[in-house]
């Protein structure tokens, strides 16, 4: 096999990226849909240049991973994470997820993070937890239909509805007064066009029906949970403010104005508190 790639249990080839001092504690990141390990680039050079060994994998199916039928589910995609930290055996690190990568990331550090003994800490960013979808136990979660158009848009022109997403909600750049970074959405629309169209549209069901509250329940770690009050993809009253009450002892930090994607828009004020807390 290449180098740069890991191999699962059922046969996916992962690609992976791996800088830094392999002595130095590790920090992995999980990205979001339908992303890629890239987008972790002002997270991945702060870190490094901090000492820390930085870890960005490709979830399947997306990025430079294996465009596989199968497995586009998030018990598949902490099991691939697993896998990379295992191959790479990282431990006492630091799991930094965002969106769909938040939940991947809490999957991860619940069913084999803490049981291996490898994690020391988590990170959730504007995560997709506990549940987004709108039921009679989780009245305030957003309708199916909601997530039935962007099967729709996925499915007839993936290439348009990627580029509304950046262009949009995604960073906020719909608000008035807001300034628009053309090339932040090139490379959104980049990496989106460079993984399988069905894992985009099964990691829908993936991100918005996974009820997460059992994950959530068992985190032992300490835990920073991490969200704006913008985010116009993720509502934050059903996303941070509840996996607040469900995980043990976690620090929230709310940002006023913030969008999901404020890695990238407020990478500096993110990247110091996330550096902040793993010191702490």
């Amino acid at each position: 096999m290449a180098e740069n790639f890991i191999k699962t249990k059922d046969g996916v080839d992962i690609f992976y990226k791996d800088w830094g001092p392999k002595e130095a504690q590790p920090i992995m990141f999980h990205h979001g849909w339908p992303l890629s390990g890239d987008d972790w680039d002002a997270q991945m050079m702060f870190f490094v240049n901090k000492g820390f060994r930085v870890i960005a994998h490709d979830r399947r199916g997306h990025g430079r991973s294996t465009q596989v039928s199968d497995g586009h589910d998030m018990a598949h995609y902490a099991a691939d994470a697993a896998a990379v930290a295992e191959a790479l055996d990282l431990r006492n690190a630091v799991h930094v997820g965002h969106s769909t990568g938040g939940g991947e990331a809490l999957a991860y550090v619940a069913r084999f993070g803490q049981p291996q003994g490898r994690v020391a800490g988590l990170v959730m960013v504007a995560a997709v937890p506990p549940l987004m979808l709108k039921t009679e136990s989780n009245p305030g979660g957003t309708p199916i239909e909601v997530f039935d158009d962007f099967r729709k848009q996925l499915a007839s022109n993936r290439a348009q509805f990627f580029r509304d997403v950046a262009a949009g909600p995604f960073y906020g750049f719909n608000r008035e007064g807001a300034t628009v970074f053309p090339g932040v959405i090139d490379n959104w629309w980049r990496q989106g066009m460079n993984g399988s169209i069905k894992a985009h549209y099964e990691g829908i069901k993936a991100f918005s029906e996974t009820d997460q509250t059992a994950d959530l329940k068992a985190v032992m770690v300490p835990t920073l949970i991490m969200q704006g009050d913008d985010d116009q993809i993720v509502p934050y009253e059903d996303a941070a403010m509840l996996q607040a009450r469900l995980v043990l002892n976690a620090v929230v930090k709310i940002y006023p104005g913030y969008p999901h994607g404020m890695l990238t828009t407020h990478a500096d004020v993110l990247n110091a508190d996330i550096l902040e807390f793993i010191q702490s």
